[in-house]
């Protein structure tokens, strides 16, 4: 595995390390002990692959030569755990934000089109 590519992993647990801590109140060092100390406010059935995460993130930082068997997998795990502990609330509430963002914008933009010969008058 390249170096970038145990990089890359680091980057990615230390993340989900820090969702746990702030979303789920973990405690603990590695992130085995993360899960262990949130185990009852997580979703069973992440608790698996979170597992799964933690034992090949040790594995590559830890064993020399060790090589991730399914490259693909592993991130997508990885993707999927930190989508499915993401609280759905700030989803959505940034998602109406950028909704009446945009709304706003096309809304001016629209205006100034429409109404561009009796505003430029003023202007200039």
């Amino acid at each position: 595995m390249a170096g970038s590519d145990i990089e890359k992993v680091v980057i990615k647990t230390r993340k989900l390390e820090s969702l746990l801590r702030t979303q789920y109140h973990a405690e603990g060092q590695g992130l085995h002990q993360l899960i262990t100390s949130c185990e009852t406010r997580l979703p069973h059935e992440v608790i698996p692959k979170l597992r799964y995460i933690a034992t090949i993130r040790n594995k590559l930082v830890h064993e020399d030569r060790y090589a991730l068997a399914d490259r693909r997998q592993f991130f997508s795990q990885l993707d999927e755990c930190m989508k499915e502990l993401t609280p759905h609330a700030a989803q959505f509430i940034w998602r109406m934000v950028w909704g009446v963002l945009l709304a706003m914008t096309m809304g001016c933009l629209i205006y100034y089109y429409l109404n561009w010969e009796s505003l430029s008058n003023g202007l200039f």
